[in-house]
């Protein structure tokens, strides 16, 4: 488990308003926590498996996507504000996410 300070959440959350910007071609200010993935920015599943693969690199971290996977089967992540908590969650957490109620 790793401790995340307010700076590294920071830079996780502007980290992926700028991936749904960019990959949408839609301004970070038009994006919220509550806008939806699917519907207002017309993404889709694998756009948020690449997210999760460029965050497992940037952070060293040693989770496979097939758990990431497993995870969100139960928990699926619609809004970006959803990505951003499960994003956190899998940083803090890693390869236990699986086990956690989030």
């Amino acid at each position: 488990m790793v401790d995340i300070d307010k700076k590294t959440e920071q830079e996780i959350r502007d980290l992926i308003y700028e991936y749904f910007s960019e990959e949408c071609d839609v301004n970070t200010e038009d994006i919220t926590d509550d806008t939806d993935i699917i519907e207002e920015l017309e993404g889709d599943s694998l756009m948020l498996l690449a997210l999760l693969e460029m965050v497992r690199k940037k952070y060293g971290l040693g989770i496979e996507l097939k758990t990431l996977g497993n995870h969100l089967m139960k928990k699926p992540a619609d809004t970006v504000g959803q990505v951003v908590e499960l994003t956190m969650a899998v940083v803090k957490y890693g390869d236990d996410i699986v086990n956690m109620e989030l």
